[in-house]
């Protein structure tokens, strides 16, 4: 219904900030089309079904802006903009459809779908390339203006180094969602990972940054709608400055989340967001018309076939065009708000490599990098990028400029194959335990920048890494056909829990987390692997939110494993190396690092070329970084049987200070021979070094 709705005078306003601004007489108002020949303001009442359309009062290049006078916070908003329907040429205004601002900082009301949310007709025999003329405002959401500010109550981020970092990877719904020590009305809600009881055990785990899943706002799929399903993940977003309202426990969700970080870094804890600016929910040219495409199709999307098809380097219909500047500027909009307003502490970039592709292809020195390297509001704030896409030439793992970190999924496949006993692993394994040089040493960049994991949302839990051969997704509804195929898994004699395996399963776990956490880099946990968590072998849950995705919060010793090891790794410098070691040699005459054989002697080119080996030492000892701290270890990684194991000369007394096949031991000196058992991973540290029996 377009009828009054209350405000006061109109003026031309300002062309910056993008967005709605707050001001003490109304709001000003800044929006961007470069082809639209005139873009409304929507104001509404707070039912969202009377509304005032106002044209822009004025435009400044590109910049449509005005101030609106008597406008406050909460005030229920959207856009509308008129323009040429050039399908094929890549423009697709109609005015007929309400659109969210990208800018706004908040969204009220659920997305209903309806055909009329589309551009065109929807079954015509035109397709896409056809008119709508119904009006869609009634199965939108409505942008909300948002007051941003909020009482940090002078606490700040802990900023710790990315060398001091071990990174939960987690879902705030189910995280907390079955947490029996949350109230029921906090559950599932970013109240809820505030809560004492999660903030406790990410301490107890040794937790130092919390990555959450995506919580910008986004849109539940309307196949997945169909099929009775939600887009749990997250992974289709629609706007990237508001958060997700679905895990508030409150109707302020930006407060809710600003509190949550403020107590997360409370108890010493950083907070990442997994951010995903290579594609919107729009999809393909077939998609809905929400925001983006509505604003200026051809300037925010990548465009093929003329202008009518869209690039489609994520797999999700469309990619965003980051070398256009309204793009880019769009995106280093959304992540300065999150870290000045918010507090966020750094930036997980799905499908990374779309936001570094040019004309040319991926460019390291691209503008998007250029961008973030020259931006003062985003010096400290950490970043990783997962490293590829779907386009061509999409893989660059180890081609990011500093300071990126990167999921580092080769780290991850090596791990898992050499302890499934796949032969000829050692080479390459010993290449991840030195944080991939061979990917990352370059340009300046550190160990820091491979991130180490042997899980993550995508895929199988750790659990499900030994238990399961083969994917089973079919509760996904894709006949199926989604999720990798070859994930190095093994059910080690059986598909699906079996008590008669649980113990060497357990042990296939806790080595499989020690290789990761003994590894130079940054190591990375899947939120639930602590807690034996399995989703059924399916591999790719991004719908189920549901009892498969949900954290059952049962005790499971691996906790107090992974423990141990975050504290191994927080008491050892020499697991934290800010440089690569190459084997170079100390002032003492050793070498920084020293590979040993079990018998003790060192590996010959024949051995490392031996398809049979599966037993490997390495002693590591301050150096790299200048240091005289007086830190050395002994790792002997053993996927193999049972061996004598010679320990290395180089101290004359040595103490086991972890035993995968004993969790509680912590110390124990060394007398005698030395075997390493079947399956193991030990560390040993020399007496001369002190420590805590």
């Amino acid at each position: 219904m377009i009828a009054a709705v209350s405000h006061g005078p109109i003026s031309e306003g300002l062309p910056y900030p993008m967005g709605p601004s707050l001001r003490a007489d109304g709001v000003n108002f800044a929006v961007f089309s470069a082809h639209a020949t005139q873009v409304f303001l929507c104001l509404f009442d707070p039912s969202g079904r009377v509304e005032a359309r106002i044209p822009f009062a004025a435009r400044t290049g590109d910049i449509w802006h005005m101030h609106v006078a008597g406008l406050a916070a909460g005030q229920l908003y959207g856009l509308r903009a008129d323009g040429p329907h050039q399908p094929e040429n890549g423009h697709r205004f109609n005015v007929n459809k309400l659109l969210i601002d990208p800018y706004t900082r908040g969204l009220a009301g659920r997305l209903r779908w309806s055909d009329t949310l589309y551009g065109y007709r929807a079954g015509a025999a035109k397709a896409d390339l056809g008119f709508d003329t119904r009006d869609s405002a009634f199965a939108m959401p409505k942008s909300v203006v948002m007051d941003t500010g909020f009482d940090w109550q002078g606490v700040t981020s802990p900023r710790r180094p990315m060398s001091d970092t071990v990174i939960y990877e987690a879902h705030v719904k189910a995280l907390t969602h079955l947490h029996p020590e949350i109230p029921p009305s906090l559950r599932g809600t970013y109240a809820g990972l505030a809560h004492p009881a999660t903030i406790a055990h990410l301490q107890r785990l040794g937790i130092t940054a919390i990555e959450l899943m995506p919580i910008h706002a986004f849109v539940d799929d309307r196949f997945l709608v169909d099929k009775g399903l939600t887009n749990h993940w997250g992974y289709n977003t629609i706007g990237f400055f508001a958060p997700e309202a679905r895990y508030a426990a409150t109707n302020r969700p930006l407060a809710e989340v600003q509190a949550m970080v403020r107590e997360m870094h409370r108890a010493g804890i950083e907070v990442i967001l997994d951010v995903v600016y290579n594609h919107s929910a729009e999809s393909d040219q077939m998609g809905p018309t929400l925001a983006f495409r509505g604003l200026d199709n051809a300037s925010y999307y990548r465009l093929a076939g003329g202008g009518r098809y869209y690039a489609n380097d994520t797999g999700t219909g469309n990619a965003f065009d980051a070398a256009h500047p309204a793009t880019l500027r769009m995106v280093m909009d959304s992540l300065r708000f999150w870290v000045s307003e918010v507090h966020i502490d750094g930036f997980r970039f799905d499908l990374a490599s779309v936001l570094g592709r040019e004309a040319h292809g991926f460019d390291p020195r691209g503008g998007f990098f250029d961008a973030l390297a020259q931006e003062p509001v985003l010096a400290g704030v950490k970043l990783i990028a997962e490293p590829w896409d779907i386009g061509p030439g999409g893989y660059q793992l180890g081609a990011y400029p500093a300071p990126f970190a990167e999921w580092n999924d080769r780290a991850r496949d090596t791990i898992r194959r050499f302890w499934r006993g796949d032969a000829g692993m050692v080479p390459d394994l010993t290449r991840r335990l030195l944080g991939s040089a061979d990917k990352f040493h370059h340009s300046a960049r550190a160990p820091q920048a491979s991130v180490n994991f042997v899980t993550s949302h995508d895929g199988f839990t750790l659990a499900d890494l030994v238990s399961y051969s083969v994917k089973h997704n079919l509760a996904n509804g894709e006949g199926g056909r989604d999720g990798h195929d070859d994930n190095h898994s093994d059910n080690m004699g059986h598909e699906g829990p079996s008590d008669a395996l649980a113990a060497a399963r357990d042990l296939r776990k806790r080595n499989l987390l020690a290789t990761m956490m003994l590894a130079q880099g940054v190591p990375m946990l899947l939120a639930g692997d602590e807690m034996g968590h399995s989703q059924g072998g399916n591999n790719n849950a991004y719908a189920q939110d549901n009892a498969t995705t949900w954290l059952g919060w049962r005790a499971d010793d691996l906790a107090d494993f992974i423990a141990r090891l975050t504290a191994l790794r927080r008491d050892h410098p020499v697991l934290r190396q800010k440089l690569f070691l190459h084997g170079g040699n100390r002032a003492d005459g050793l070498a920084d690092v020293i590979w040993h054989l079990a018998s003790g002697g060192a590996p010959q080119p024949a051995d490392w070329h031996s398809a049979d080996l599966r037993c490997i030492g390495l002693e590591l000892r301050m150096s790299a970084d200048g240091a005289d701290a007086p830190d050395a270890l002994f790792i002997v990684l053993n996927a193999g049987g049972e061996t004598p194991l010679t320990l290395p000369s180089t101290a004359p007394a040595w103490a086991l200070i972890l035993d995968t096949t004993r969790p509680k031991l912590s110390y124990q000196p060394i007398v005698g021979a030395q075997t390493a058992p079947a399956a193991s991973v030990l560390v040993f540290q020399p007496l001369s070094i002190e420590a805590t029996p």
